[in-house]
């Protein structure tokens, strides 16, 4: 069976924010997923600071020769921005529209707006994600912090930027996404037994 290949286009969360390369989302990723057998590679197209529209403008790039499937993972400097949730929600329904005219199989990772923010922003911009998820039948993984948002321990000392215990918690939870992902893409679980630990 061929190779999977993913392009994991983000912002700072995806690109690993002072972290080393290898404790990144996406090499952590890939590393867990190969353990469980999958043949697959993961590229790190993520690029701090990044904005939905900013990932919408060097789509083109990221892709480069092509990818089978693609983890969207954008949105949360536009929700620290104070962006305008239709100009995030339009960047990424274009990015959508991107990979699904080159038939790239998508996972979406959400994003939730701080609690501190004005109610009618929330609202709009916390819907952004199930709205387009279920418009372009991407897979939809609701929030891409889930498990880390609330726990200092798991952040480095800004308090919004996973360490790398926090990448860990963040692909233990996503990996049923991704292997879901994968087998739309047809490459099943893999048989027999799982390597051990190491």
């Amino acid at each position: 069976m061929k190779e999977t290949k993913l392009l994991a286009l983000g912002d700072s969360l995806t690109a690993g924010y002072l972290l080393p390369a290898s404790a990144a989302f996406p090499a952590v990723l890939e590393k867990a997923l190969r353990k469980e057998g999958y043949r697959v590679s993961i590229v790190n197209a993520g690029v701090s600071g990044d904005t939905a529209s900013g990932g919408l403008a060097r789509l083109d790039w990221s892709l480069g020769d092509g990818a089978d499937g693609a983890i969207v993972e954008l949105g949360a400097n536009d929700m620290l921005r104070g962006i305008d949730p239709t100009i995030t929600k339009t960047a990424i329904e274009a990015i959508l529209v991107k990979l699904k005219a080159k038939n790239v199989r998508t996972l979406l990772a959400g994003m939730l707006a701080s609690a501190n923010l004005d109610a009618a922003f929330r609202e709009n911009f916390n819907a952004i994600y199930p709205a387009l998820a279920k418009k372009y039948d991407a897979i939809l993984y609701p929030f891409f912090l889930e498990g880390v948002a609330p726990r200092p321990e798991l952040k480095l000392a800004d308090g919004m930027h996973p360490n790398a215990i926090g990448v860990d918690e963040i692909v233990r939870n996503i990996l049923p996404s991704v292997r879901a992902l994968l087998v739309e893409l047809g490459q099943p679980a893999p048989s027999g037994d799982k390597p051990g630990p190491g």
